[in-house]
């Protein structure tokens, strides 16, 4: 009597494939999105032009990155001429007097860390998420422990790159300068100091996390039952991740409000242009005004209410919801491509030891 073959292991997406199915839907989300804040911020400085030394919030549709305001010519992607009278109207002229790349203007230097940190990300909290749900019975708590895990590790790892990043765009650093000035804030502050802000960023980071996944993983069980459907399609991933991104983005306003307040006020005062750089040492560009979280909140309700704590809640819903579901949607996609790969590569080689 023959022994009964055991049944191949039913192959899995790897972590490789993981981090290039994040990697894509990065760079697709940065492309769809970007646009969007370009010319949200052309439309800003018609009305309001940025002095010198001043900073804005740039999105690429997976971070937000403080912008230096270049204070020599006016060649600069936010300082260019146009008169817009509206969204469609500055997409239009913008395409049509600049060239249609102008739209995303901006955007290589920010994917630098974009990427990364969302490859980390997604990887991450899936690799965390499928060994969470391999330990307990009830997995309906699992999205939210990975998703706030995996991104206390993605903010971790950034952070100090972001901080790096943004100094050399504020002063122009070369890298001699540049490893001077991590000497001396390392030396005066602690390893800790290239870590400022990490804080406010994970308050707002984590929590939208926790929920974001938590309320994605049940729409799309919520979806793929009235839908009669065993696996989730390219539009219940896609419905599902716009739902739990608004969500989440209205729940964690608050401290992205703060966080805002929070670097805007840190910047006036880290890089003063009279100070040269070899004259400045950590010790002298001390904030002169408290930039604790509780101590903004608390600044914040007494000028502008507690509405003034979710201040910009459409346009970041507008941000939000697309981008969150581009996201999400071109990872799934890509997983379940790899996935299909993973199982023909599978039968081939089944067969080829049959034939043998």
């Amino acid at each position: 009597m023959e022994t009964e073959q055991a049944k191949p292991a039913i192959p899995k997406v790897t972590p490789l494939q993981q981090m290039i199915a994040s990697c894509t839907g990065a760079i697709l989300t940065s492309l769809m999105v970007t646009p969007l804040d370009v010319v949200k911020i052309r439309l800003q400085l018609q009305n309001n032009p940025y002095s010198k030394r001043r900073c804005f919030l740039y999105c690429n549709g997976l971070m937000d990155h403080l912008h230096f305001c270049d204070e020599g010519s006016n060649k600069a992607w936010y300082k260019k001429p146009g008169r817009f009278r509206g969204t469609l109207d500055a997409f239009s002229k913008i395409i049509r007097n600049e060239g249609i790349k102008s739209l995303w203007s901006g955007l290589p230097p920010t994917l630098v860390m974009a990427v990364p940190a969302t490859v980390i990300y997604f990887t991450c909290y899936d690799q965390l998420s499928s060994f969470m749900k391999s330990k307990v019975e009830n997995e309906d708590y699992v999205p939210i422990f990975a998703g706030i895990i995996a991104r206390l590790g993605a903010v971790t790892v950034i952070s100090p790159l972001e901080l790096i990043r943004t100094k050399m765009q504020s002063k122009a650093f070369s890298y001699k300068e540049l490893h001077l000035f991590v000497k001396h804030k390392v030396s005066h502050d602690g390893w800790v100091s290239l870590w400022r802000g990490w804080s406010p960023t994970v308050m707002r980071d984590v929590p939208f996390s926790a929920l974001y996944w938590y309320n994605f993983e049940m729409f799309k069980k919520w979806l793929c039952k009235n839908s009669d459907k065993y696996e989730p399609s390219f539009g219940i991933n896609f419905t599902a991740g716009a739902m739990s991104g608004s969500i989440a983005s209205i729940v964690t306003l608050p401290f992205d409000v703060v966080k805002t307040h929070r670097q805007t006020k840190l910047w006036k005062y880290d890089f003063p242009q009279e100070i040269p750089f070899q004259d400045m040492h950590p010790k002298e560009s001390q904030n002169p005004v408290s930039t604790s979280t509780w101590n903004i909140m608390k600044q914040i309700i007494s000028k502008d209410g507690i509405s003034g704590l979710f201040a910009g809640l459409i346009p970041r819903l507008i941000k939000v919801a697309p981008a969150c579901a581009i996201m999400v949607s071109t990872y799934e996609f890509g997983k379940t491509f790899f996935l299909q790969q993973n199982l023909k590569n599978q039968e081939i080689h089944t067969s080829a030891l049959v034939l043998k």
